[in-house]
C-alpha cells in the first residue's frame, strides 16, 4: 500500500495505474500500519512520520549524501528505524558517522530500466536545473572551452536516445539515478568524482570521472568513446537493474522480519 501526500505526483501516478494507494494521514498511520508487516519511509518527512506513528518495524531509505543532523529529534528518530537502506556505500558511511550501527544499515543500489536499444545519436546532454548543487553552468563553461555544443535536458529519458554523452556534474550526490539512466542507454557519462558516483563509474573503463573544474571537464569531452558507453550499459545490466533493486529490498524486509 503506497501512502503519499495528497498533492504528490507519485500518488497521482499510482492511482492512474490502479495500484493500492491512499493519502498519507500521519495520525491514521498508527491504525493502518497494524495491518502490515513493515512500514518503509522514502524521505525525511515520512521518516519522521513513521518514527512517531508506525506500529510495525520501520525501514528507512537514505538517498542523500549530506551528513545526518545532530539535533535531539534527529538522534531520536534515527534510533527508531529497524533498518536503513543506504543508496550507496558513501551514504552508508554518513549513517555510521552519525552513530547508526552497521548492523542497521544495508546498501541497496538504485535500479533503472534498461532500454531494448542503446542510444544512437550525437548530442551531448547535461541535466537542466536551477539547483546550485548541480553543475549545469560548469558544464556549459567546459563546453565553451572545448569548442563543442552541449544541450540541457529537462527529460533525460526522452532525450538520451539521441545522445552520445551525458555530462552530470554535482557537488554532492548519494548515487546518481540520472547517471545510471545514461549508462543504461550506453552513452559516455562524464560525472563528478564525488559522493557515491565512483561506485558506479570506473574512470576510463565505463565512463569518465572529473574534478569540478572547467578545464578538467573540457578535457573529458575529448575522451567521449562509444566503448565506454557500451561498458556502462553492461555494468547496469550486471549490477543496477530494477530487478536487482527489488530483490535486494525484499531481502532487507525479510531480514527485518526475522529479527522482529
Amino acid at each position: 500500500m503506497l501512502l503519499a501526500r495528497r498533492e504528490s505526483p507519485l500518488l497521482a501516478a499510482a492511482k492512474a495505474e490502479h495500484l493500492p494507494c491512499d493519502v498519507l494521514h500521519p495520525l491514521g498511520l498508527t491504525k493502518r500500519s497494524r495491518g502490515f508487516d513493515v512500514v518503509h519511509a522514502h524521505d525525511a518527512r515520512s521518516h519522521t512520520t513513521g518514527a512517531v506513528f508506525a506500529t510495525t518495524p520501520l525501514v528507512v531509505s537514505r538517498r542523500v549524501a549530506f551528513p545526518v543532523g545532530g539535533s535531539a529529534l534527529s538522534r531520536w528518530k534515527y534510533r527508531r528505524a529497524s533498518l536503513f537502506l543506504a543508496v550507496s556505500r558513501h551514504v552508508a558511511g554518513q549513517l555510521t558517522n552519525a552513530g547508526v550501527e552497521e548492523d542497521r544499515i544495508e546498501v541497496v543500489y538504485d535500479g533503472v530500466p534498461v532500454p531494448e536499444e542503446p542510444a544512437r545519436g550525437s548530442a551531448i546532454l547535461a541535466p537542466r536545473t536551477l539547483d546550485m548543487q548541480k553543475g549545469m553552468a560548469l558544464a556549459e563553461e567546459a563546453a565553451r572551452l572545448a569548442g563543442v555544443e552541449i544541450e540541457t535536458s529537462v527529460n533525460l529519458e526522452a532525450d538520451l536516445p539521441r545522445a552520445r554523452a551525458l555530462v552530470y556534474l554535482t557537488r554532492s550526490e548519494g548515487l546518481g539515478s540520472g547517471i545510471l539512466l545514461g549508462m543504461a542507454y550506453g552513452v559516455t557519462v562524464i560525472a563528478s568524482r564525488v559522493g557515491g558516483i565512483p561506485e558506479l563509474i570506473d574512470d576510463g573503463v565505463n565512463g569518465i570521472l572529473v574534478e569540478n573544474e572547467p578545464e578538467a571537464v573540457a578535457a573529458a569531452l575529448s575522451r567521449i568513446d562509444p566503448k565506454l558507453g557500451q561498458a556502462a550499459r553492461e555494468t547496469v545490466m550486471e549490477r543496477f537493474t530494477e530487478r536487482r533493486m527489488i530483490e535486494a529490498t525484499l531481502r532487507a524486509y525479510k531480514r527485518v522480519l526475522a529479527n522482529d
